[in-house]
């Protein structure tokens, strides 16, 4: 729950104050913006050496923090949707007695990063700051 709140809250503030939070080097490694960089690194690591992706980093195994599933479809879900990503299935299914959807990805194995993903990565003042900022971030994210 608490996750939720802070997420929610989090996509409210404007990108400036995004940079400001990001600015901190006690990020936490769950912050949905680590591991957009992650897993987007990743891939373009395996693009540029023709390397088979591994599904066990990309539903984050072997991360150095404890992701809960459904965030990890959630990012995997915007990830497609804004085209960042591509080769993968998304599935939503409605839960029985709720009122809530569950994400499904499959085909990871088949995930690569678009040019559009690319350029995001390259380009994105967000995730440079990350880079920039982050203790140890080439410990967490050896991709980089």
């Amino acid at each position: 729950l608490d996750k939720t709140i802070r997420n929610r809250k989090y996509r409210n503030i404007g990108l400036d104050e995004k940079i400001r939070y990001l600015g901190s080097e006690n990020m936490a490694k769950d912050d949905y913006f680590v591991i957009v960089l992650y897993i987007l690194s990743y891939l373009y690591k395996c693009l540029k050496s023709g390397s088979t992706v591994d599904e066990e980093i990309l539903l984050l195994q072997r991360y150095p923090e404890n992701i809960e599933e459904s965030y990890i479809m959630y990012i995997y879900d915007n990830l497609y949707k804004e085209r960042y990503i591509d080769g993968i299935v998304i599935k939503k299914r409605s839960m029985i007695g709720t009122n809530k959807i569950q994400i499904v990805v499959s085909n990871l194995k088949n995930a690569c990063i678009t040019p559009k993903g690319i350029e995001y990565l390259q380009e994105n003042s967000v995730l440079n700051k990350i880079k920039d900022t982050v203790k140890d971030i080439k410990d967490m994210i050896p991709f980089i």
